[in-house]
This record gives structure tokens, sequence and C-alpha cells, in this order.
């Protein structure tokens, strides 16, 4: 007889089935073995029940041939047949699967993961294709895990690339990214190529929230990798299925697109860069997203070199036409570059202008053919006319393809329309993000909007000449402001409201030396402004600039002054005041213009230019375009892996006066990272950020935080690279952990294996617990 310890031993190594044979064949009383040994895991209950339910009659005394007739009850005989039969079982949870049972095809799945481990390959992955038919979120996380649980054991011979595809489709259709995105990982890992009209559409699912925008981005950049430098000889047959992956014009598109939607645009930066080292085509779509990543990032010359793109190009249409140049006019406002701004509304001012000439002379001409010729003008064909023929396409509600139809199609060809579908939907959100311009009947137009802006530019930057001249040659060229008043006026107006008098005076002057003539309310608007102020001196040069003008004050003006003499305690200027209204027979009750004009703009909720204005210049912001020059410098420098030349321009910025903000660290340390090993300097970075941070407003952004943790994990500084995930975790961003326990796996594989000495410093402690606590937050230990 063994002894119990040796038992427990021996009976631990067993499966279920093999330790009720050996006990009932040996006689053996295992109430025991039961209670310490034979305990199996929640998940199969019913195999654990039947087994302690078993092993407690055992303990029963009996003989041995009637115990043998006792225990194979008919329930007990079904479920020992059914373990030592795993074909029943496959046909179990074949049936299941087709009755949508899956409840009962999971457990009948645990059962057999129990007795006798993995199924075969037909049935795993028809288990993973129906949970992701399923669509449901439980499901589907069971079937990733299943997925990597076989990866673990070294099972990723029964996964097949369809199947998984499948399931990273479904994954990323229900808006879980992190493990679509695993997936496909895992499948370029085990070389099981999938070709990019597939993994597009899973992109294009993932790039529908921030976290898969993110995660899409970095695909791309993973898998390009792959194919850079011409790296990949294509006239080798083997390498076809590596071909077949290689990002295409679409792929690329939605990974940009959704960049720009979420915010993210020097990741983006980072993918337009290696466009050419893969040889991506470039078609018109993909043009005007450059163009609007260039715009965001403040790259006006890029933006310039595209410029001639965009005017030779044949097919592009009207809005896209309209993106471009509403980024170009965005990038001239950034700069400050008001001439170049000015320039460009007043071309399209003029442009329109004589687009509505043309267009009113054909209508013309069209209606009296249509006259003489006896024919009736239908109002379709008139809108015909008027139309730039452009059309929005709404898609139906996303519907999952079976798992079959995915099999037949080999070309994956439903899967890249669904794409393509998604990604029109991006570029349709980026276009109404478009506020500067418009377009009507194929004429581009400025809006309210860039109005507003420019006049607010030249206002701060006290260019009342230019600004007068600009807004007059807006207004010869019809303006499409209100016609309650000219924005001229409108612009004294809001000055006004705001308190700032001596603009206000300014554009009125500079109006004056142009020739334009103007109302009285103006003249009394600012009077009275004046008079409130208690400023005399400005009084009396206004007073005299409107008898120059030819103005004649009204009963609000004269009230205004002589209630300042009042004030003043100058009573007998008061009266003279009140004897030259009665002679020039002026009658009471005084100019309201300017007090029910602002009265409107507050209460009416489609407020004009002046109530535009008014909120502009309230919202504070300025721009400050040395920030936007300091930071191409950089960049130029950091590009070109020129990092003296950029520490330089940095202390030169600094000098200026210019802050640096977080793109202009991004710029270092991406610069860094690039030539390698200047970890020190990022260290140094990452010191004076945190700075920068406590004395001012600057906030970090995730797309720096990555790169300063990127950079950490690579050179092995994992205090500080703790620093970062905490700060990235406590402003609840996203953090790829794949990438991390990649790049951890990579270069620090076996840092910290074994056991740790006795004797080490508190440095060296320090840095060993940091590296521990990195790999258990990345999930390596």
């Amino acid at each position: 007889m063994l002894s119990l310890r040796r038992l427990r031993h021996q009976y631990s190594l067993l499966s279920p089935p093999q330790l009720l044979s050996v006990v009932v064949d040996d006689g053996f009383n295992a109430s025991c073995v039961c209670k310490q040994q034979a305990q199996v895991s929640q998940t199969y209950s019913p195999v654990c029940g039947f087994f302690d339910f078993s092993l407690t009659k055992l303990s029963m005394p009996r003989h041995t041939e009637d115990f043998r007739v006792r225990f194979f009850s008919n329930t007990t005989r079904t479920i020992l047949v059914q373990a030592r039969d795993p074909a029943k079982l496959y046909i179990g949870i074949e049936n299941a699967i087709d009755e949508n049972r899956l409840d009962d095809a999971w457990k009948l799945f645990e059962q057999h993961m129990h007795m006798e481990g993995f199924p075969p390959k037909s049935i795993v992955n028809l288990l993973l294709a129906s949970f992701g038919e399923s669509l449901d979120e439980l499901w589907l996380q069971k079937a990733h895990g299943l997925v990597e649980q076989a990866i673990e054991e070294s099972k990723q011979n029964l996964l097949e690339k369809e199947s998984l595809l499948y399931l990273s489709y479904a994954l990323a259709k229900c808006g879980l990214p992190v493990p679509a995105s695993t997936i496909l990982r895992k499948l370029i890992q085990m070389e099981q190529y999938p070709p990019v009209a597939a993994w597009s559409a899973i992109l294009a699912h993932m790039s529908r929230i921030a976290p898969g925008a993110y995660l899409a981005a970095e695909l791309i950049l993973e898998i390009g990798y792959l194919f850079q430098d011409n790296r990949v000889d294509p006239r080798k047959k083997s390498n076809a299925p590596l071909i077949a992956m290689k990002p295409n014009t679409t792929a690329v598109n939605i990974a940009l697109a959704a960049c720009l939607l979420f915010g993210t645009t020097r990741k983006a930066e980072q993918l337009l860069d290696m466009i050419p080292r893969i040889g991506v085509k470039i078609n018109t779509a993909l043009l005007i997203t450059m163009a609007h990543i260039y715009e965001r990032n403040g790259r006006r010359e890029e933006l310039r070199k595209l410029q001639r793109y965009i005017d030779e190009a044949p097919d592009l249409s009207d809005i896209q036409f309209c993106q471009f140049y509403n980024c170009l006019l965005m990038c001239h406002l950034k700069f400050g570059d008001l001439d170049s701004a000015s320039n460009m509304v007043l071309k399209m001012f003029q442009r329109a202008k004589e687009a509505r000439n043309s267009l009113a002379t054909a209508k013309l001409l069209f209606n009296a053919n249509s006259k003489s010729s006896g024919e009736q003008v239908s109002q379709e064909t008139l809108n015909a006319i008027e139309s730039d023929g452009s059309e929005t396409k709404r898609s139906d509600k996303d519907s999952i393809i079976s798992y079959e139809e995915l099999l037949r199609d080999r070309k994956f060809l439903k899967l890249d329309a669904e794409a393509k579908e998604i990604l029109n939907g991006l570029l349709e959100k980026l276009h109404m993000q478009v506020e500067f311009i418009t377009t009507e009947r194929g004429i581009l137009q400025p809006t309210e909007k860039i109005l507003v802006k420019l006049v607010k530019a030249y206002l701060e930057a006290g260019k009342m000449k230019e600004l007068v001249s600009f807004l007059i040659n807006v207004e010869r060229e019809d303006s499409p402001s209100s016609n309650d008043d000219s924005t001229l006026i409108q612009v004294i107006n809001s000055c006004i409201s705001l308190g700032w008098l001596d603009q206000a005076h300014d554009v009125l002057d500079e109006m004056r030396l142009a020739g334009v003539r103007t109302g009285s309310s103006v003249y009394t608007s600012l009077l009275k402004a004046y008079c409130k102020a208690n400023r005399a001196g400005e009084v009396t040069a206004l007073l005299r600039d409107a008898r120059k003008a030819g103005i004649q004050l009204d009963a609000g003006s004269y009230e205004a002054l002589m209630e300042s003499r009042v004030i003043q305690k100058d009573t007998q200027g008061a009266l003279q005041l009140f004897k030259g209204m009665k002679d020039a027979k002026i009658p009471r009750g005084g100019h309201q213009e300017f007090e029910m004009l602002v009265k409107g703009c507050a209460e009416n909720g489609q407020a004009g230019l002046m109530a535009k204005l008014l909120r502009e210049i309230e919202d504070g912001q300025t721009v400050n375009s040395g920030v936007h020059d300091w930071n191409n410098v950089i960049h130029f420098f950091c590009k070109k892996r020129l990092m003296k030349d950029a520490e330089k321009a940095l202390d030169k910025m600094r000098s200026l006066g210019h802050a640096p903000n977080a793109q202009t660290f991004h710029s270092m340390v991406i610069g860094y990272a690039a030539i390698g090993g200047n970890y020190v300097e990022v260290a140094e970075l990452w010191g004076e950020m945190k700075s920068i941070a406590m004395a001012t407003s600057m906030k970090f952004d995730q797309e720096l935080l990555d790169s300063l943790l990127y950079t950490f994990v690579r050179g092995g500084y994992f205090v500080r690279a703790n620093e970062v995930v905490d700060l990235m975790e406590k402003q609840n961003m996203f953090i790829d952990k794949y990438k991390y326990r990649t790049l951890f796996l990579k270069y620090h594989k076996t840092l910290y294996k074994g056991k740790a000495p006795k004797v080490q410093t508190e440095s060296q402690l320090k840095k060993r617990e940091a590296a521990l606590n990195f790999k258990n937050w990345a999930g390596l230990r």
C-alpha cells in the first residue's frame, strides 16, 4: 500500500476520469483524497460535483463487485462514456453551435478542456467564429481569452487565420479595439499575414473611438515598418502573403482621419513621414487629409508645397478644394500673416462676385430661350443650374457579415467596401469642421467667421489703417455681413462695447481719412463712452472731428455732454450746450440705435457679425505666432537629427520670451529617440517639463507622454517610466500595454530575472523595484 503523501502526489497528476478508474480498480478509500487533492476548478462544476459525489460513495463499506455495479448508474455511465469518447463531446458542441445554444457549447467545451485539453482544430475555430458572429461582448471576451490561452500553451497551430480575422473584426465592430488589435498583432507574429483588404476593415471599426484611433496609427506604423525602404522583395513568391498585407491608401487614410478627429495629429505626422518610405499611392482624399494635418501642426511651408498638387489635381471636388484653402487660411492666421489671409479672402469675394454676375446673365439667357421656344422651365432644371451636383450619401446601418460569407469571399471584397464606407464617414466629419470657407455653385466664399478672426487679429496687432482698407475692399465686393449696418460701423461699436475706445476712435479716423462717410450714431456712441469715462480731452477732439466731417450731433450726444459738465460742476458749460441744442432745433429723446443694437445682439440667437466679434474677443484666446515659428525650426532640426542645432534653437526660443509647449517637447523627444542613446537629455527635458507644468498652465497630452514613456522604457529608465505611467493613468489616457510588453521583452528580457543580490545600494534597490513594478504593470510577472 502506497503512503498517503505519495498517493496524493500521484493522483494530483491524473485527470478526473483516470483518477476514478484507479480508485475503482484499487478499491481504495478515497474520501480523504477527495478533500485534499481532487479539487477541480469551479469553471467545471458539473464534473467537480460528480467527482465529489462519486468519491464520497467510494468511502462506504462494500464488496468490490457490488460497488462497481452500483457505481455505474445510468447518469454516471453517460458522463464517463462521454469523457472516454470525445467524439460525442465534439458532436454535442457542434449541435449546440448549430442551434445557437452558446451556453451549452461553452460548458461542453470546458468539460473537454478539463478532461482532454483542447479539442480538435475544427471545433476550436467553429467556436471562435460562432462567438464572433454573436456580437455579444461576453462571448467575444471569452473567445479572446481562449485565443490567449492557446497561444500561451503553444497551441497556436489550432488557430486558423480566417477565424482569428473574423474574431478581430467582431471585436472591433463591438468597440473593443484593444483585443481586436492584439489578435491582429498575434497573427503577424505567427506569420499568418492578414490581407490589407481584411485588416483595413478592422482598422476602420477600431477608429471610431479614441483608443482605437491611437491603436490604428500604431498598427500602421508597426506593419509599415516591415516594408520600409524596399525590405521585402516582391519578386519572391514566398513573399506574396506578406506583400498582400502591405498598408494601402485606404488603410493609411483611415488612420490619418481618425487621428485628426481625436486630436493625435503628431502621431498622424509620423504616418505621413512613413508614406514615401513604403510607397503608398496618394489620391485626392489623402492629399486633403495631409492638408488638415499640416494645418493642425502649423506646417505652413508643407501646405504651400501641397498647393501645387491641389491646383493641378484633375479630380478634386469642390468640397475638397474648400477644405484645402480653409486649412491654408487657418495656417496664415496661426502665423499672424494678416496680409496673406486678407488677400485670400478678397480674392474669394472677387471671384464670387464675378460668378454671381455670370450666373445671373446665364439664367437670363436661359429663361429667354425657354420662353421663345414655348418650353416651361421646371424647378428641378433651375436647381440643377444652381447646384454643384454634389450629393451626400448616407450609409445604411452596419450589419456583420457571416463567417461563411467571409470564407467564400476570398478577396475580402465586402470587408474592403465596409472600410471605404467608414472612411467616407470619417472624411465627412472632417469636412464639417471647416469654418472659414464655404462653397456655393462651385465657388469658394469666406464666412463671417473668418471676417471676425481677421478683425480681431488686426485690432490686436494695432493695424487700424490696414483693417479699414481691408473692410472697405470687402464691402466693395459685396460683403456677406448684415445689411443693418456696415462692417466698419459694427467693428467700431464692438470696440466701444468692449471699452476699446482708442481703437474705436482710430478706426473712425481712418474711415474719415479714406473718405468713408458715416452717420451720427457712431459719433454719438463714442462720445457717450468718452463722457462716461470722464475723458474730456478725447471728447473735445471727437467734437472737432465731427464738425470736420459735417456730422450734426443728436440730442443723445448733447445730453451726454451736459451730464459730463454737471459731473465736473461746470454749470455754465452745461447751460451753453443746452442753448446750442435748442438753437439747432434738435428734438429731445436721444439717439438709441447703439443701445438697441447691443441689446439685439445679446438677445438674438442668430446674432450678426458684431455679436460674433464680441464673443471672439471676450474668449481671450490670442495666437502667439512666434511659438509656431520656433516650433517649425526645432521640428526641422529634429527631423534631420541635428539635435545640437535643435538645442540651440530651443535656447533662443526661451531667451526671446516664447514658452515651449507640448509640441516643442514632443519634437525634441522624438529627435533624441531617433538618434538613440540620448536618454539623459530626455530625462532632463522631463524634469523641465514638470517644473513648467507646476508653474504654468501647460498641459501634457497623450502623444507627448507616450513618446516619453517609449524612450524611458527603451533606455531602462523605469523610475521615470513609472512616473509617466502614473500621470497618464491619473488623466485617464490610453496606454498601449501590448507595445510596452513587446518593447520590454526586446530590450530587457533578462533584466532582474534571478534572485536579488544580498548586498545592494539604495540606488540599485530603487532601480530594481521600479523595473519589477513596471513588469507587473505591463503584465509580465
